[in-house]
């Protein structure tokens, strides 16, 4: 009996954290507040634009073949692309954010206009994000594209997180380079 009315109170408090609608106020306001500011900033915005034009002759071939060294990096051996990615300076800038943010954000990764990591707070199962919705969404929806995902349990971080993202502009222009994804732990947010 007490074990099915333990069962009980988990199963109710789950729901709570089933949907993104009752948290999106705050993570918008969150987005207005504090990521826009540093996902404008000369660190992000410069690191994108050496990466696009890097990779401006990049076909979806070569992209696929990049994303495919990424994920056999991860099974073991030579790191030699997510070495590069995550040991460059906007992957330094990116942690200390992480850092500063004392658990509100859970993870942190910058797109460029391929869909591909340009850096990150921590390792991704993948390089290309260019087929998911956080990119298609942001980057693909133009200057003002938002995603505020679904709130999900992240296994990694143990917490309850949506995924927000939102589009990267060159500051001149106004028009779309990149994109951000920011992991944001419910439980921390006002």
């Amino acid at each position: 009996m007490f074990l099915t009315f333990v069962a009980g109170i988990a199963f109710l408090a789950v729901p709570a954290f089933a949907s993104a609608n009752e948290y999106e106020a705050g993570l918008r306001k969150l987005i207005d507040t504090d990521i826009r500011t540093w996902a404008q900033s000369d660190e992000v915005v410069s690191a994108i634009k050496a990466q696009n034009a890097a990779n401006a002759s990049l076909d979806q071939s070569g992209v696929d073949a990049k994303d495919k060294e990424w994920r056999a990096e991860i099974k073991g051996g030579d790191q030699k692309l997510i070495n590069a990615v995550l040991g460059n300076a906007l992957s330094g800038y990116l942690k200390g954010i992480k850092d500063k943010s004392e658990g509100l954000y859970t993870e942190i990764f910058v797109m460029d206009n391929k869909g591909l990591n340009v850096g990150q707070s921590d390792i991704t199962s993948d390089y290309w994000q260019g087929d998911e919705a956080k990119w298609q969404k942001s980057y693909g929806a133009g200057p003002d594209g938002v995603l505020i995902d679904e709130v999900e349990f992240d296994d990694s971080s143990q917490t309850y997180q949506s995924q927000v993202s939102i589009t990267i502009v060159d500051p001149g222009s106004k028009k779309p380079i990149g994109a951000v994804t920011v992991g944001v732990n419910i439980e921390l947010l006002d």
